[in-house]
């Protein structure tokens, strides 16, 4: 069974706060839409094909939006964000496509992944045409200081994930260590997408850096969360299996608490499940595994931590003035700390 995490403290969790951000960039989303289906375009079907599948499965383009949000809360005009969102949504989907390789998943938001469909070499060859695609805009774009930040934060993102092999199934994992993949892996591409909006309105150093701040500590703690409902979150609201990093052994914090706080033979259990993937078939290894976070508060305090820098976030951008926008880009914090699950 699923451990349910409460994560509203007093507050109204809802959808609100994404409808509210989505409204607000709603113009320039749709015009990102239409971008990212004509420059997936290829003569080789399979790849159109295969990118339109994970486009289309059914993701928010969360990154995008706040892309967007960034640029209008700094006074941007024209259409750059636009092209620039959609190049943020291309390295983030080929970041999806690789991951389900490393990770031999077989659902992505739901539904199959594309490496369960089409397989290994044609999911890993299409994420490195997403990738190649994004540089074709940020090119097209310009900026050479926009394609520093993005061609970095790519670097960055594939650090992350070959650091993630090296905690992969160890149960002396770090705290220390489990925050340093996921800033590289999710945080730096959040930061990124939101540190390009004050560049593209040419806004002073400050500004770039609160956006980036911002985005950073918004990653982190969206990451977390994600962390959090892998253990607790039903299917269909998850978009994936309730414990897929369980059985692939992936050390997140929720682990790391549970180990650390746990007796010896509780870890013996964390390294016969986790290091040797020795995992009864029927669930009950899961199920305990819950049990061992409930009783440890290792979920509630995991998500004490995405509130954490859920406030840094939200500190990052008190340079900025009043308005809708920044009104939007505080609450749209709590939307990715109390996801509904």
């Amino acid at each position: 069974m699923s451990n349910v995490v409460n994560l509203s403290s007093g507050r109204n969790p809802s959808s609100s706060a994404f409808e509210e951000l989505h409204r607000l960039v709603a113009d320039d989303l749709e015009a990102v839409n239409r971008t990212i289906v004509a420059r997936m375009q290829s003569p080789v079907a399979l790849i159109p094909q295969l990118a339109g599948h994970l486009v289309a499965s059914g993701g928010k383009r969360l990154r995008p939006m706040l892309t967007l949000a960034s640029a209008r809360l700094c006074g941007a005009t024209g259409a750059r964000q636009v092209l620039l969102a959609a190049c943020v949504e291309f390295i983030h989907t080929a970041t999806l496509l690789h991951d389900d390789v490393v990770d031999e998943s077989d659902l992505r938001r739901g539904q199959a992944s594309a490496n369960a469909v089409w397989g290994n070499q044609a999911s890993v060859l299409v994420g490195d045409f997403l990738f190649s695609r994004s540089f074709e805009l940020m090119v097209e774009d310009g900026s050479l200081r926009v394609m520093e930040i993005l061609s970095r934060a790519s670097s960055i993102i594939a650090e992350g994930e070959v650091l993630q092999l090296t905690t992969a199934n160890d149960t002396e994992t770090d705290e220390a260590a489990y925050l340093e993949v996921i800033e590289s892996k999710t945080a730096r591409l959040f930061a990124a997408a939101c540190q390009i909006g004050a560049v593209i309105a040419e806004r002073p150093a400050p500004e770039e850096k609160a956006l980036e701040q911002y985005g950073q500590n918004l990653g982190i703690a969206f990451q977390l969360i994600d962390d959090v409902l892998d253990y607790s979150a039903a299917q269909e609201k998850l978009g994936k299996t309730v414990g897929d990093d369980f059985r692939e052994g992936k050390i997140t914090l929720p682990v790391i608490l549970a180990f650390r706080r746990g007796d010896a033979e509780e870890r013996a259990f964390w390294r016969r499940t986790m290091e040797e993937l020795e995992q009864d078939a029927g669930g009950a290894d899961l199920a305990r595994a819950q049990g061992l976070m409930t009783r440890h508060g290792a979920l509630d305090d995991t998500v004490k931590r995405a509130r954490h820098y859920g406030d840094r976030a939200r500190d990052a951008l008190a340079i900025f003035p009043e308005s809708p926008m920044k009104s939007a880009m505080l609450r749209i914090v709590d939307f990715c700390i109390e996801r509904a699950f």
